[in-house]
């Protein structure tokens, strides 16, 4: 997998290796990665100072009475041990080394107990992070779905034809969508055929006679189905008035031509 193009994946190694919870060869392998690839380092960067400043925040914490005595007794074990060894040996008792030293065991135990505190702190904001980067990741996944189904629903929109009567005037606008094999034809004049006619839509190939691609409904729109085979290559499109109900197929028109127009190709 490609860390460096997975940012989800990229955020949470940094915050690991930042927090130390990255160890053993998967810690070499990011030092390895991010030597080479600025982004990564970036974002160990970043997050090694948002610890930092997490860590500037905690309050203090006293250790418990309990911790000090089990440190004490310690101390003292080990400084009368050494005194018996002298003892023994007859020399002159050491000087208390660094190792004795309470005021160290008092640092340290209190930088202890504030790095388990930031740990805590850390781990508890790394999780709600990784919470809201699953929920950024599962909304934009389905604004993928939706805008995929949306794609695939749409029309490929392939021919489009503008047809008109003997004066020029624009009467029916025609687009054939490839995809979904239909014709959609919108009236943009005012001519309306008399109830006992109907509109019929015909295909005129460069040879042959006129083809018949349906007939035509008296809604504002109307929708017809044909195949890409009818529609492909065919330079024009007409509408004739025929009797209620139109002329069989393979007939031709038998009333006149009333609009036309050439089949133009758009590209997809």
């Amino acid at each position: 997998m490609n860390v460096v193009k997975n940012a989800l994946l990229m955020e949470q190694l940094a915050a690991s290796y930042a927090l130390g919870t990255l160890r053993g060869g998967a810690r070499r392998r990011f030092e390895a990665l991010a030597r080479t690839h600025a982004t990564l380092r970036a974002a160990a960067l970043v997050w090694q100072a948002r610890l930092a400043s997490l860590a500037e925040l905690q309050p203090e914490a006293a250790p418990s009475p309990a911790v000090w005595k089990r440190i004490e007794n310690l101390v003292h074990a080990d400084r009368e041990a050494k005194a018996m060894l002298d003892a023994r040996s007859g020399a002159l008792p050491a000087k208390t080394g660094w190792w004795a030293n309470l005021g160290l065991w008092r640092a340290a135990t209190a930088a202890g107990v504030a790095v388990s505190a930031v740990a805590v702190v850390v781990s508890a904001n790394l999780g709600r992070l990784n919470t809201r980067l699953n929920e950024q990741v599962a909304q934009l996944g389905g604004q993928v779905q939706a805008l995929t189904t949306q794609l695939a629903a749409a029309p490929q929109i392939q021919y489009v034809a503008v047809l008109a009567d003997d004066k020029s005037q624009a009467s029916m606008l025609v687009t054939f969508d490839r995809k979904n094999q239909r014709l959609v034809l919108k009236r943009v004049g005012g001519f309306q055929e008399q109830p006992d006619k109907s509109l019929q839509l015909w295909a005129l190939p460069q040879q042959g006679g006129p083809q018949s691609l349906g007939v035509l409904g008296g809604d504002a729109v109307v929708r017809l189905t044909a195949a890409a085979g009818a529609v492909a290559q065919v330079p024009a499109l007409a509408i004739s008035l025929e009797p209620k109900g139109g002329v069989p197929a393979g007939s031709g028109p038998t009333g006149p031509v009333l609009f036309k127009g050439a089949l133009i190709e758009t590209p997809l």
